[in-house]
């Protein structure tokens, strides 16, 4: 069963700057301390990223996943599911956007993975916080 998780924030910085630092894959190394490496291996045909595969670092060692993005509700959503993983079952995520009246940009990060090789609890919620960190990386990138 795969393990869920939310998270939440506000990014001041409009919703088109945070699309697009988003949806810029290949420069997710720049600004998300655990992707090491992007490579885009298919577009769609307003070339957008579609088939993406990633290098992380994860519980202690390097771990390779293949994601497929969705981009039917852009810019409102950038989902994803993965195609295939090294250590992972599945992986099904989306950050969701939302302009605020002042300006900024309300993100919610949702994710499911489910792992090959089962975990116990306490070294699941150390992995979860490390990948939810992500939207904080993201607001601390669009906000500089």
């Amino acid at each position: 069963m795969a393990e869920t998780a939310t998270e939440s924030i506000t990014i001041a910085a409009p919703l088109d700057k945070v699309w697009e630092i988003a949806t810029d894959l290949e420069n997710y190394p720049t600004w998300t301390h655990d992707v090491k490496e992007v490579v885009i291996t298919n577009r769609d045909d307003e070339g957008r990223p579609h088939e993406v595969e990633f290098r992380t670092s994860a519980l202690g060692r390097s771990t390779h996943y293949t994601l497929e993005y969705d981009y039917t509700s852009a810019p409102k959503k950038l989902a994803w599911s993965m195609v295939k993983g090294d250590i992972q079952r599945s992986i099904d995520g989306a950050f969701t956007f939302q302009s605020t009246d002042d300006g900024n940009t309300h993100v919610q990060y949702d994710l499911a993975i489910e792992l090959v090789v089962p975990l116990p609890g306490f070294v699941k919620r150390r992995a979860e916080r490390r990948i939810l960190n992500a939207i904080k990386e993201l607001k601390t990138f669009a906000e500089a």
